[in-house]
């Protein structure tokens, strides 16, 4: 059976921010002809975040219509750090530290590529040919097509310009450039993707294979994972939401996605899942309440898909316990007391529902904190043995967020 050309199913998905030679892209992928491609990840944590999410995604897609999917760890890169959507320069990291990352990270890609079959991912460290540069080659056979004037005209350096943009910053777009002609020349890799934020430096990376006499070299950028007021999901109480279990537990990770705004569930689920778009449309398009419906299904299938089945069941079964009595509580979020005697405050800051005492009373105060389904505003609780029903208390923020407590 011929595989679908993977553009198509990319803008039906409503992947597709950018292409920079839309025609002879469609041209290329029309052929049926196997295209690797890379995608770059910066390790500068030891876990992706749902900011990699949509990434990882079209990359699996596009390994399923065929083509070959290079995934760039930039062991090199990280160690200068992307200006891009900064206000200040990154913290320099030691070598030991990125590669503690880049170990961790595979793992993660691997639940979204395969590294077997005959268009097999690979995986490459930048770290491999940037370490072992020589700068004055490098400056004159690469930098010396370059414009600063463009440069810095970029969206990515523009946002650094008033606190100050170092020459090292600025080094970023050469290096990531070179990576693309590096990938090019050694497996033939013939096209970048990334987020729209990366769409400069994905850019300066196609332009550079271009001037050098090629032109087969492109770039695709992807639409970020925004609410409707246009801010980056994947922010929590607790920062990123992390696609590692340690760092976001499948409860808080399954929590989020069940939570969503109403307006925010087709895209997420067309981006998030590989349910056929029918069904996301139809989902998608649930009246009134029927729309929470369509919540539990994209938290379910994104949970499933980062944290595997059991994992995914667990979360919704003690989802199910909080909000209709029905499912376990065994795999809420479980915070164990030394002993029951403790202040209502001390324990809001125990479980993590707020960072701070001084947080934890101002959320008490506005009546945002409940224990066992009655709300309290009495910044001076203690707790006692009566609030442990069943050797257990609930601990609540708003109507979302639940904790629970076992002495």
């Amino acid at each position: 059976m011929e595989k679908q050309n993977v553009l198509t199913l990319l803008e039906e998905r409503g992947y597709v921010e950018q292409m920079t030679h839309p025609q002879e892209m469609k041209d290329l992928f029309g052929k049926g002809t196997p295209i690797p491609f890379y995608l770059g990840i910066d390790p500068t944590a030891d876990s992706l975040h749902v900011g990699h999410f949509v990434s990882l995604m079209v990359a699996s897609h596009m390994q399923k219509c065929g083509h070959k999917p290079i995934i760039l760890v930039g062991g090199g890169t990280a160690s200068i750090g992307d200006p891009s959507g900064k206000t200040d320069m990154r913290r320099m990291m030691t070598r030991e530290e990125i590669n503690g990352n880049v170990e961790a990270i595979k793992k993660q890609i691997e639940r979204f590529v395969s590294f077997e079959g005959e268009n097999a991912a690979i995986i490459v460290n930048n770290a491999d040919w940037l370490l072992s540069l020589n700068y004055i080659d490098f400056m004159r056979d690469i930098g010396s097509l370059f414009s600063v004037n463009r440069m810095l005209a970029a969206e990515c350096y523009k946002n650094r310009m008033e606190t100050g943009l170092t020459f090292f910053e600025l080094g970023y777009m050469l290096m990531q450039s070179y990576d693309f002609l590096h990938l090019y020349n050694t497996y033939g890799c013939k096209l970048q993707i990334g987020g729209n934020d990366q769409w400069s430096n994905i850019i300066g990376g196609v332009e550079l294979i271009r001037k050098i006499g090629k032109d087969d070299s492109f770039g695709l950028t992807f639409k970020l994972l925004t609410t409707k007021e246009g801010k980056k999901m994947g922010k929590t109480e607790k920062g990123a939401l992390w696609l590692n279990a340690q760092k976001t537990s499948p409860y808080e990770f399954y929590q989020y996605w069940r939570n969503i705004e109403d307006e925010s569930v087709e895209n997420v689920l067309a981006l998030l899942t590989f349910l056929p778009m029918d069904e996301v449309k139809r989902l998608g398009s649930l009246p009134g309440e029927k729309i929470n419906e369509a919540k539990k299904v994209a938290a379910y299938e994104i949970t499933k898909l980062i944290h595997g089945e059991e994992e995914a069941k667990k979360a919704e079964e003690a989802s199910n316990a909080l909000f209709n009595g029905q499912g376990s509580l065994e795999n809420m979020p479980t915070t164990e007391l030394e002993n029951s005697s403790i202040s209502l405050v001390d324990a809001i800051v125990l479980t993590g529902i707020a960072p701070s005492k001084g947080q934890a009373r101002t959320l008490i105060a506005q009546g945002g904190i409940s224990l066992n389904d009655q709300k309290i505003v009495d910044q001076n609780y203690q707790l006692s043995e009566t609030d442990f029903t069943d050797g257990y208390a609930i601990l609540k923020k708003g109507k979302k967020i639940f904790h629970k407590l076992v002495k």
